[in-house]
């Protein structure tokens, strides 16, 4: 028996979006339920709105907080190559394909509790900066201040990659009180002379012994005179090195709290 049309709720399409493993378009939906017609689809996708707000409150009751926890900010983006109507599609550099594609950009926060072994997606947002614009660099900021000053949340470190390892970023997490863990660009300007030499590339600089476990404090370009980093050089293969900079001059690289660090900014 052919079922009545109706309208499309939140909670049909998200049933959808949980059933279909490969197809997620509006038309695999219409040609797989009888009861709502393409327009029908259609008319709902135009006008439901969600908001990073509907992620929070069903994580809320669940989230279990650490006084030692982390926050952790990554991008992502949604691989769009075939698409030339859909809204919020634009070229932008994509970590997994390591090219310029065109996709929807997507910011995230994520909370861990190290102790506990558990993490939770607690804020998102959609980088639209023709729409709001916002570039990705204030989108973490506004949800690392929501995380802090709303939703209250009990944590002590920040992780974060290469792209939002910023001057104002870095500095704001500071004056937050909040400890953070960065990577570092390869041609990051930095320099661990104190102001004897010019300034160098981050990967152009001596290690000794004790530094590659103690750390080197160091400057990097365009900061506060007075605000010094430690840089950890993390050998994690034969082809890559990374470059992490903290604001916790007590870290590490043979402590196993700086270890968990690791273990968090690449996963």
């Amino acid at each position: 028996m052919t079922q009545q049309p109706r309208a499309v709720t939140r909670l049909d399409y998200c049933q959808y979006l949980l059933g279909s493993q490969i197809n997620y378009t509006l038309t695999n939906f219409a040609e797989h339920c009888e009861q709502f017609s393409r327009h029908a689809i259609n008319r709902y996708l135009a006008n439901d709105c969600i908001e990073p707000r509907l992620l929070w409150e069903p994580v809320c009751p669940h989230l279990v907080l650490s006084a030692e926890g982390y926050i952790v900010f990554d991008d992502t983006v949604l691989d769009k190559n075939y698409s030339f109507k859909i809204d919020l599609v634009r070229r932008q550099y994509s970590g997994n394909a390591h090219d310029i594609i065109k996709g929807i950009g997507v910011v995230t926060c994520v909370y861990i509790n190290a102790q506990t072994n558990q993490f939770w997606v607690i804020d998102y947002r959609i980088y639209d900066p023709d729409g709001d614009g916002k570039t990705k660099l204030d989108q973490l900021q506004e949800m690392l201040t929501n995380a802090i000053k709303h939703k209250e949340l009990a944590f002590r470190t920040v992780l974060m990659d290469t792209w939002y390892a910023t001057k104002d970023v870095m500095l704001l997490i500071k004056r937050m009180e909040k400890i953070y863990y960065c990577r570092l660009k390869d041609n990051r300007q930095v320099d661990d002379s104190l102001a004897t030499k010019p300034y160098q590339r981050v990967d152009r600089l001596r290690w000794s012994e004790s530094e590659q476990a103690g750390g080197k404090l160091l400057k990097i370009k365009g900061f506060p005179r007075d605000h010094k980093v430690k840089c950890f050089r993390v050998v994690l293969s034969t082809k890559r090195t990374d470059y992490v900079a903290t604001n916790d001059h007590s870290a590490r690289l043979d402590d196993s709290s700086t270890r968990g660090v690791w273990l968090a900014l690449e996963d």
